[in-house]
């Protein structure tokens, strides 16, 4: 391939980086691993008969939906021996690097939230929420993308939809109330206020924290209020100095939260009527590179 030849390559891709980026990373929970999938589909576009190609994007698409499964796939086997539970790696969307954030649809594709609940998906009931939810391409087009009927990909929607539904009414709060709750939780969690933590937290709310085995987190689910308020009062509270910095991370408020030590968390939460519902927190540091 001539050098002018690689640069229209190039340039054909970079026109629809943002998409695809966002496209990969909603699929696999991980910036590290959607740019890696780019890269990729990239080398694969380079070496395409793109005179042949009528939409590079749905092309584009198609390449970067079908090496995000095959890494959905396989990833399995190694989440079986990952340290205690696995969050999605948390991105920073001010600016963003998906592209335009100001459809409130595309900014709830990318919640901790969401993504979380992702994860209870089978690989192609993942693609297909992704594809029609989130970026709302009609049916017929996600089965070319996937060579499934049309019928195939309906069916598995509704079955995602299914999967995630009941949890998703979950976390409905909009940015202004979820901002209140994290910035009363964390003021709270420093006074070592127990009252003020459990009035904040709904009863039935968990808490998740993915250290991979690297900086101190519960190797288990947090669950009910008073569990909640007790865990973020023990790791935060009085006497336990900290640093905050407010962030906003995939399309939400959050907090960077740096420990004496230098190990820096990232606590995202999600609520509903008032109450967070679910807080996640990420000290993976392989997940915070950016952070750093």
């Amino acid at each position: 391939m001539t050098t002018a030849g690689a640069t229209q390559a190039a340039g054909a891709l970079d026109a629809h980086r943002p998409m695809l980026l966002g496209l990969a990373y909603r699929l696999l929970g991980s910036r590290h691993d959607a740019e890696d999938v780019l890269q990729e589909a990239y080398l694969r576009w380079l070496g395409a008969d793109r005179a042949a190609v009528a939409e590079p994007r749905r092309y584009l698409s198609r390449v970067v939906t079908r090496l995000a499964l095959d890494r959905l796939r396989a990833r399995r086997a190694s989440r079986e021996t990952y340290v205690g539970p696995w969050l999605p790696e948390p991105v920073p969307t001010a600016p963003s690097p998906f592209g335009p954030l100001d459809a409130v649809e595309l900014r709830d594709s990318l919640s901790t939230a969401l993504l979380h609940l992702l994860e209870r998906l089978t690989p192609p009931e993942r693609a297909v929420y992704v594809l029609h939810t989130a970026f709302d391409l009609p049916y017929a087009e996600i089965a070319g993308i996937l060579d499934r009927s049309v019928a195939d990909c309906r069916q598995l929607h509704h079955r995602a939809a299914a999967r995630i539904g009941q949890d998703r009414r979950r976390f409905t709060a909009d940015r202004a109330e979820q901002e209140r709750l994290l910035d009363a939780f964390l003021a709270a969690a420093r006074d070592g206020d127990l009252a003020a933590l459990t009035g904040l937290v709904a009863a039935d709310a968990t808490a998740w924290s993915d250290g991979g085995g690297r900086v101190k987190a519960a190797r288990n689910p947090v669950s009910g209020a008073d569990r909640v308020a007790r865990f973020f009062a023990g790791l935060y509270g009085p006497g336990r100095e900290f640093t905050v910095r407010r962030v906003e991370l995939n399309g939400q408020p959050a907090a960077l939260v740096t420990r004496p030590d230098g190990a820096t968390y990232a606590l995202t939460v999600g609520a509903a009527g008032g109450r967070i519902t679910g807080l996640y927190l990420v000290g993976n540091p392989d997940k915070l590179r950016w952070a750093a």
